[in-house]
């Protein structure tokens, strides 16, 4: 098979031929349709991660089609299209896994599609029984494959943060998690405000229902959120921590600071405002298998899937170091056959 390598931090990204891998014990042969292209790639190619490997090959966003079945696994049967996102697997017997969140499994080591486990930059995928999802009925598996990261982060993080119908949301970013989170947000009846550099992408928020949009090169966001009754949940989705800390003000009594994006700096806010308005700063790491199988199936039911540019696996290379470069526009999903 075909796939794609990181052979090493800093590494350009090497196409070459793999043997197919045969599924053991708990484990499923996917063929891969398709594998959403994220910046977390960015971050292992950069060597962000402790606990990622080398070589590998990258890809968390994946949508595909059960080919076989190792030893032992009877569920999901051959020709059954499924999703696989950034959990791998997990120990199974912690506290957190027992109780059906095993993305936040404290076993080590932790395995991660793409960063420590071979993930969906190929033509085929070796995944674990039960961290495999079957696609709903009307997802396109290649415009939904970056549900797999981008939607379940988003979908999981405001349901964590307390989103409900009558909630103020103020999405901080509009890349592929922050449009998510928008989108996501509105679904869920809140009230919606957008808030980027510039009002490059104002109109598509406004599509997406956002009721209100900021341009931080013309307005404060936390003066902005305050003019607009503050806000019940800020979501920061931009890759750096600072964004976020310039919206906190902006929070209403009981609100929340949700990370999703951040940045290598710590995260400093003054605590007598904590403490006076009683508020959280919380983060998300994506989601458990339950947790994808929600986003899907509330992602179909509202019609919200990703906007796509479809790649093929020798344009990899070159979309990731324009990544790297940040100078790519658009969400590339790689597409095989």
């Amino acid at each position: 098979m075909r796939s794609a390598l990181l052979s090493a931090p800093g590494k350009p990204l090497e196409i070459v031929e793999r043997a197919v891998p045969e599924p053991g014990p708990g484990e499923i042969l996917v063929k891969v349709t398709a594998c959403g292209m994220c910046y977390s790639e960015v971050g292992h190619l950069r060597d962000h991660y402790p606990f990622g490997t080398f070589p590998i090959v990258p890809g968390h966003e994946i949508s595909g089609v059960v080919a076989a079945l190792g030893e032992g696994v009877e569920w999901p049967e051959p020709g059954t299209p499924v999703g696989a996102a950034w959990p791998y697997g997990s120990c199974g017997h912690c506290d957190q896994c027992v109780r059906g969140d095993q993305i936040l499994c404290t076993g080590a080591p932790r395995p991660v599609t793409g960063v420590n486990r071979d993930g969906g930059y190929a033509e085929y995928f070796l995944g674990r029984a039960g961290f495999v999802t079957p696609l709903p009925d009307g997802l396109d598996p290649v415009a939904g494959a970056p549900l797999m990261c981008a939607g379940i982060t988003a979908f999981n993080g405001l349901r964590q943060a307390g989103t409900a119908a009558g909630s103020k949301v103020a999405v901080l970013g509009t890349g592929g998690v922050g449009t998510m989170a928008a989108r996501f947000a509105a679904a869920m009846g809140a009230r919606v405000a957008v808030v980027s550099r510039s009002h490059r992408a104002e109109e598509e928020a406004r599509t997406f229902g956002a009721e209100l949009f900021v341009a931080t090169a013309e307005q404060d966001p936390a003066e902005a959120l305050r003019d607009w009754g503050g806000a019940d949940v800020v979501v920061n989705t931009a890759p750096d921590t600072a964004t976020g800390l310039a919206a906190f003000g902006g929070l209403r009594p009981d609100g929340t600071l949700l990370y999703l994006g951040f940045g290598a700096e710590n995260v400093s806010v003054p605590p007598a405002a904590l403490v006076v308005n009683r508020l959280r700063v919380m983060g998300v790491p994506s989601g458990s298998p339950h947790d994808l199988r929600d986003t899907l199936d509330f992602a179909v039911a509202h019609g919200i899937v990703p906007e796509v540019t479809p790649v093929t696996l020798d344009d990899a290379p070159r979309v990731l170091a324009e990544m790297d470069e940040g100078v790519h526009r658009g969400r590339a999903v790689i597409t095989f056959g």
